[in-house]
C-alpha cells in the first residue's frame, strides 16, 4: 500500500508539472506579438474618433455637478491630434461646450453632439447651446449631431426628434445629422428627410446575432451596401470599433488583438471604398462598465493612462508581462514548498508537486488579479468575486497541507479535510449562482472561468491522482452535481458557439467529479 501511495503521489507531482507547463505556455502565447494587416492611411491618422473625457477616477457623466476642466480638454485634444484630425462628442454639457474652442486652437475638426434624453427642457437647452457653438465655430465644427441612439433607448418619439432636428437646421448653417444604430435607421427611414447626412452605428460585437472577428469587417461592408441602396443622402459611420476586454458573446470575442485587427481591417476597406467614419472610441471609459459590464470600459484606442493600446502598423501582443510571470511563479513555488515543510512533509514527490502547483498558482493569480480589476464595478462585486477568488486560493493552499497530514489519523488531518471540503462546496454553490445569473441576465456578465479553473482541476483531477478524493456517500451530492452540470449546460445551449461557455461547462463537470458519490467514505479513502 505504501508503494502504491508513493507511486500515486509521483503521478500527482507529474500532473502538477504538466499544469505548470500548460499555464506557462498559455501566458507565453498571450505575450507573443502577432502580425496583423496594416491599413493604408493618409498621413497615418484616423478620420475621426469619439471623445469623452470621463476616464479618470470618479469621472462619469452620471456624477451630479461634474464639470470637465478646460485644462483637461486642452490636454486630451492635443494628445488625440497625434492619431486623428477630428473628434466626435456626444454632449455640450458638463464643460464639453469648450471642445470646439479647444479644437480650433490646434486645427482639429469636431462632430459636435447634442445629447437628447427623457426631459424636453434639458434637451432644448442642450440643442440651443450646441447650435450657439456651431455658429461660433463654423470652421471647426463639421456637423451638429442632434441625438444619439434615442430610438434605441426609446427616450423620445420620432415626431419629437424631427422637431429637434428641424429647429437645429433652421438656426444654423452647419450640417445637421442624427446618430443611430443601423437597424433603427431602417425602422425610421423618414428621419432622413430632416438631416443633411445619415449617421449610422455599426458595431459587430453588439449585434443581436454577434459577429465573429473573422467576419466582422465583411459584416460592416454588407450593412453599408444595404444602407447605400436605402438612403440617397451621404452616410457617415458614426461609431464602429471592437472591445479589447470583456464578455464573449457567442463567437464575438473581445481581445486586444481582435480590437487591433478590426480597426486595421476596417481602415483598409474604408480607404478602398472611400467611407466616412468615426472610430469608437478615443479613450477607455471605465464608467460604462456600470451600464455594459466589463466590455463597456474597453473600446478605447488609448487606455485610461492615455497610452496607446496598440499601433496601426506594428505586431500586437495580448499582454506585455515582461518578467513578472517568472517572479510570481518562483514566489508561488517557494511559498507552497514552505507550507509543505511546515506540515513536516518530507516526501520528494509531494514537495515537487507542491512547488509546481505553487508556481502555477502564481501565474493564475496574476491573471485573476487583472480579471478582478476589470470585472468588479462596485463593492458588492468585489465582495462576491473577490470572495470566490479567496475560496479558490484556500482550496489550492490547503493541498500541500492536506497531502502532508492526510495519512495521519489525527484531529489535525480531520480539520484540514473538513476545511477543504467546506471550500469545495462553497465554490460549487458560487458556481451554481454564477450559472443562474449568466443564464437569466448574462448580456453584461463575464464568465468567471479564471476564478474557478485551477481549484476545479486540483479538487477533482489533482485529488483523484493523489488517491485523496473528497467523495462521500451523501445522497445530497446528486442534487449538487445535477445543478452544477445542468445550469452550466443551459448557459452553453444559449450560446453554443461561445468558447467561454464551453470552458465553463468543463469546469463545472470537474467540480461534479470532485463530489460524485461513491460507496466508500472520505475517511476510508484517507486511511488507504
Amino acid at each position: 500500500m505504501l508503494n502504491q501511495l508513493f507511486s500515486r503521489l509521483w503521478i500527482y507531482g507529474v500532473f502538477c508539472f504538466i499544469l505548470l507547463v500548460l499555464v506557462s505556455f498559455w501566458v507565453f502565447k498571450l505575450n507573443q506579438p502577432i502580425n496583423i494587416v496594416s491599413p493604408v492611411l493618409n498621413h497615418q491618422k484616423l478620420q475621426c474618433v469619439s471623445y469623452a473625457p470621463y476616464y479618470g477616477n470618479g469621472q462619469s457623466p452620471f456624477v451630479e455637478g461634474i464639470k470637465i476642466s478646460p485644462t483637461q480638454i486642452d490636454s486630451d485634444l492635443k494628445r488625440l491630434a497625434n492619431i486623428s484630425d477630428c473628434v466626435r462628442t456626444y454632449s455640450v454639457g458638463q464643460g464639453l461646450d469648450y471642445v470646439p474652442e479647444a479644437a480650433s486652437k490646434i486645427g482639429l475638426k469636431v462632430y459636435l453632439g447634442a445629447w437628447v434624453g427623457w426631459t424636453n427642457s434639458d434637451n432644448e437647452a442642450e440643442i440651443k447651446l450646441a447650435v450657439k457653438r456651431a455658429n461660433q465655430y463654423p470652421g471647426t465644427i463639421k456637423a451638429l449631431i442632434v441625438g444619439n441612439e434615442v430610438f434605441l433607448r426609446q427616450e423620445q418619439t420620432p415626431a419629437t426628434m424631427h422637431r429637434y432636428l428641424s429647429y437645429a437646421k433652421s438656426h444654423t448653417n452647419t450640417p445637421i445629422t442624427y446618430a443611430e444604430v443601423w437597424e433603427f435607421w431602417n425602422k425610421h427611414q423618414d428621419t432622413a428627410q430632416y438631416v443633411d447626412f445619415v449617421t449610422v452605428h455599426i458595431l459587430p460585437y453588439w449585434e443581436d446575432d454577434p459577429v465573429a472577428i473573422d467576419n466582422a469587417v465583411n459584416h460592416a461592408s454588407n450593412i453599408m451596401h444595404q444602407l447605400a441602396t436605402t438612403f440617397k443622402k451621404p452616410i457617415l459611420i458614426g461609431e464602429t470599433g471592437w472591445p479589447s476586454l470583456g464578455r464573449q458573446r457567442n463567437e464575438s470575442k473581445p481581445s486586444l488583438i481582435n480590437q487591433a485587427r478590426y480597426v486595421r481591417e476596417f481602415l483598409q476597406i474604408a480607404h478602398q471604398k472611400n467611407w466616412q467614419y468615426n472610430i469608437i472610441e478615443a479613450i477607455d471609459q471605465p464608467w460604462k462598465r456600470v451600464l455594459e459590464g466589463t466590455v463597456g470600459g474597453y473600446w478605447g484606442i488609448y487606455d485610461t493612462t492615455l497610452l496607446p493600446k496598440f499601433s496601426l502598423s506594428s505586431p500586437v501582443a495580448e499582454r506585455v508581462d515582461h518578467a513578472l510571470p517568472i517572479y510570481l511563479g518562483l514566489i508561488g513555488a517557494m511559498f507552497f514548498i514552505a507550507l509543505a515543510l511546515l506540515a513536516h512533509e518530507k516526501r520528494v514527490a509531494v514537495l515537487f508537486g507542491s512547488a509546481f502547483l505553487g508556481a502555477t498558482a502564481g501565474l493564475v493569480g496574476m491573471l485573476q488579479y487583472d480579471y478582478l480589476i476589470a470585472a468588479c464595478r462596485d463593492t458588492t462585486e468585489w465582495i462576491a468575486l473577490g470572495g470566490v477568488a479567496i475560496l479558490g486560493w484556500l482550496a489550492i493552499i490547503f493541498m500541500p497541507l492536506y497531502l502532508a497530514i492526510k495519512s495521519n489519523a489525527t484531529k489535525q488531518s480531520v480539520n484540514v479535510h473538513a476545511m477543504i471540503k467546506f471550500v469545495n462546496y462553497a465554490l460549487m454553490i458560487a458556481a451554481i449562482v454564477a450559472s443562474y445569473l449568466i443564464y437569466v441576465d448574462g448580456r453584461y456578465r463575464d464568465y468567471p472561468n479564471l476564478l474557478f479553473m485551477l481549484p476545479a482541476v486540483i479538487l477533482s483531477l489533482g485529488l483523484m491522482l493523489s488517491n485523496s478524493m473528497l467523495r462521500t456517500k451523501s445522497q445530497m451530492n446528486y442534487l449538487y452535481c445535477a445543478l452544477l452540470f445542468i445550469s452550466a449546460l443551459l448557459c452553453l445551449l444559449k450560446e453554443p458557439n461561445n468558447l467561454a461557455a464551453t470552458v465553463w461547462l468543463i469546469i463545472n463537470a470537474l467540480m461534479v467529479l470532485s463530489i460524485w458519490p461513491r460507496s466508500t467514505s472520505m475517511q476510508t479513502a484517507a486511511s488507504n
